[in-house]
């Protein structure tokens, strides 16, 4: 007879999507073991929608702060302001909001471990056993009927089960949070986030500023071997006059920008968040799509458990990609054309400039899809970016 397992759910890493997924899980009334390695803070510019609000019953003070412009600096250093009409971008530091989403889960059932996930092992008759170290470095072991990876988009428990997860293609980001004092310096507002389309900054990617309250961070992410994102952001800082600010602390990770083909190994693992590939393309925002994916794995496992059929681990990932796959698709078409010379860099910040991309740009940002209300503006959008790509606008 088979052993029984400990959990019916092994949540590893608790981030916005472990934590999400571990929290809609305990609701349901399922064992849940959310393990998530300590002391760990993702590079992030922590920007929010008010959909992720709403959706998953975020308190507004866990918000460091209210962005409500964003402003775009072209390669000539040519800027354009885009504020934001009945809305906002919701900063939050991620050690305070990460923290939030794990003790939440706790509160809701699932029980906290500190560790570092090792391996995973399939028994042939009886639950699949986890090993891990504890935070005091000793070796342990767990068995669960189902594992959600959410360890990152270097996932080891990916790696280990589903194919292709180590070929992933990242971007590679990098950090530093600085105190603003109360006499800012440069030209740095409190209520705007910075965006910066330079390819001495980044070649293939962007850098930039955001207001975290008492603190900013200043970022930049490039998948180019070779280039130095802390010389980057040593320039950036000079350029804007923060190099004076305190440096609180660094960080740096790779960050996935295409989900992967596949999300579960026909079995007993499902992937999600970074680990599943869920970051957007061309503006890299992570954290509703992480929540979101955890939502969706959730409710995939639950319906595995219930039913016992293994094929519904494939829902994560069908579901998701049917709601997003589109704005992913556009996003991605967006990166490819716009971020690969300064040139193109130059038309891109020019373009935003329209009130017609600003509009459907905030109202896409705001509410997490596709605006279709305007279907005049659609058509003079592509045929603006269709001059500005071929050279047909003035620049």
């Amino acid at each position: 007879m088979a052993q029984p397992a400990e959990f019916d759910v092994i949540v590893v890493g608790g981030g916005p999507s472990g934590a999400t997924a571990a929290t809609d899980l305990a609701m349901q009334g399922h064992r849940v073991l959310l393990l998530d390695k300590a002391g760990r803070i993702k590079p992030c510019g922590g920007a929010i929608p008010p959909r992720l609000m709403r959706d998953f019953d975020i308190p507004a003070q866990l918000l460091c702060a209210h962005a409500n412009a964003a402003r775009m600096i072209a390669p000539s250093g040519k800027v354009v302001d885009m504020p934001i009409e009945g809305g906002y971008v919701g900063m939050v530091n991620r050690d305070t909001f990460d923290e939030f989403l794990r003790e939440r889960a706790a509160k809701s059932g699932a029980e906290r471990r500190k560790g570092e996930f090792e391996r995973l092992e399939h028994q042939a008759d009886g639950p699949t056993v986890i090993h891990y170290v504890d935070s005091e470095g000793h070796a342990q072991q767990v068995t669960a009927r189902y594992v959600i990876g959410a360890d990152g988009a270097r996932s080891k428990v990916g790696k280990q089960t589903i194919k292709g997860a180590e070929k992933i293609p990242c971007v590679f980001a990098y950090h530093e949070i600085i105190a603003v004092p109360e006499t800012l310096s440069g030209d740095f507002d409190p209520s705007r986030c910075d965006v910066y389309y330079q390819g001495h900054l980044s070649p293939d990617f962007y850098a930039w500023i955001f207001p975290h309250g008492s603190t900013a961070s200043i970022g930049v992410g490039s998948a180019q071997k070779g280039f130095s994102l802390r010389g980057a952001i040593k320039d950036l800082r000079a350029a804007s006059g923060l190099d004076v600010n305190e440096t609180v602390r660094t960080e740096g990770a790779p960050i996935p920008l295409k989900p992967l083909d596949r999300w579960d190994n026909g079995r007993d693992v499902l992937l999600a968040g970074d680990a599943a590939g869920v970051v957007a393309p061309s503006s890299g925002e992570g954290i509703y799509y992480a929540m979101v994916c955890g939502r969706e794995a959730a409710a995939a496992v639950s319906e595995a458990l219930a039913t016992g059929k293994v094929s519904a681990l494939k829902l994560a990932r069908k579901r998701f990609m049917k709601a997003h796959g589109k704005v992913f698709w556009v996003l991605a078409i967006m990166q490819h054309f716009w971020y690969r010379s300064d040139k193109r860099r130059e038309r891109f910040v020019q373009m935003c400039a329209d009130p017609d991309v600003q509009y459907l740009t905030w109202q896409a940002y705001m509410n997490k899809e596709l605006v279709r209300a305007k279907p005049a503006a659609h058509a003079r959008i592509f045929l603006k970016d269709m001059g500005h790509l071929l050279g047909l606008s003035p620049t």
